[in-house]
């Protein structure tokens, strides 16, 4: 998720001329426009983004080797605010994944927000470096992510964790693997998911391929033609066919009862807001508790990218309030 923020500087740094007036900035919240208007001006020049190499661990976050599982590669994962000593009064745990379009992005990105995130939530956090779609197509991302979620369910007096209250989190192409992993899960019937929660995921192959994409919606940051490169490196196919790999696609499997309660968080105009909705109600129809909030004028990665806008602070605060309430002892809820 801090990666939006990141290429979000990146295509800052890299317009060459000042924005101009856009037709596209119309339905953008008037706080999240100036931003927009930078982003959509390096965009037509071509700007391009070079991740920065990741630096030093921050203190308190371990890095562990994850045994191999049922024919996959070992697993790297970071564990933060682990504690064995507490055992006696054990914690929620949060899986988190990061975002990339399954094509990019790097564990190592998101440790220092994580380690804030679970100092305010009082949880432990764990979070894979898991293969890349350009690396290994489906199912190998969702693999790996389940690989951590099977490791932190195994190990939970170890960590200091309640395996009662263990829920995934995701942003964008991460969001779209937890609720793969989700859905795994579900019917593996290995590890109860308490909760996930899915910011602006990326769950449909068809958006931008087969689905026609409205045009005052996914021009800021992900665009339909990125997303058709990312869902293509995670089919081994192009995407919007007939026919996908079974679980790869989570707004494609027909059965979503027996998924955890649900927080979904969207931007009115981010690429992925009509497959959001759309999921967010299917989940309703199979009885799944469903929390959704789609934000008005709000791009895709907006709460990173202009963290101290209204919109920004309502949406992260509604996003933690049901991280927390989800985490909660049994007694406070």
């Amino acid at each position: 998720m801090m990666r939006i923020a990141v290429l979000a500087g990146a295509l800052l740094l890299t317009a060459a001329t000042a924005p101009v007036p856009d037709p596209r900035l119309a339905p953008v919240d008037p706080e999240l426009r100036p931003m927009a208007s930078i982003i959509l001006q390096a965009q037509q020049n071509g700007a391009q983004f070079t991740p920065p190499k990741p630096g030093v661990l921050p203190d308190g976050i371990v890095e562990r080797r994850l045994p191999a599982r049922n024919g996959q590669p070992p697993v790297t994962a970071y564990v933060i605010n682990a504690d064995a000593d507490a055992a006696k009064s054990p914690r929620g745990a949060i899986l988190f994944i990061h975002g990339g379009g399954f094509i990019s992005g790097d564990a190592r990105d998101n440790l220092t927000a994580l380690r804030s995130l679970a100092a305010r939530l009082d949880c432990v956090i764990v979070s894979a470096q898991y293969r890349l779609a350009t690396v290994a197509p489906f199912p190998a991302p969702m693999e790996d992510n389940y690989t951590a979620l099977k490791w932190l369910y195994d190990e939970a007096a170890l960590l200091g964790v309640d395996r009662r209250r263990i829920a995934l989190l995701g942003g964008s192409a991460g969001g779209g693997i937890a609720a793969m992993v989700s859905l795994a899960a579900r019917d593996r019937k290995q590890v109860p998911i308490a909760f996930q929660a899915l910011v602006y995921p990326m769950l449909d192959d068809r958006t931008g391929t087969s689905r026609p994409v409205p045009p005052t919606i996914g021009q800021i940051i992900w665009t339909a033609r990125q997303n058709r490169e990312g869902w293509k490196a995670m089919l081994g196919r192009a995407p919007g066919g007939a026919a996908v790999p079974a679980g790869a696609v989570p707004a494609r499997v027909a059965d979503l009862k027996g998924l955890p309660p649900t927080f979904i968080g969207v931007g009115s105009i981010d690429l992925f807001a009509d497959e959001d909705i759309d999921f967010a109600r299917r989940l309703v129809n199979a009885a799944v508790p469903t929390e959704l909030l789609v934000v008005p004028g709000a791009y895709h990665g907006f709460e990173l990218i202009v963290p101290k806008s209204q919109v920004s602070q309502q949406f992260t605060t509604a996003l933690e309030a049901a991280l927390a309430r989800a985490l909660a002892p049994e007694t406070r809820k």
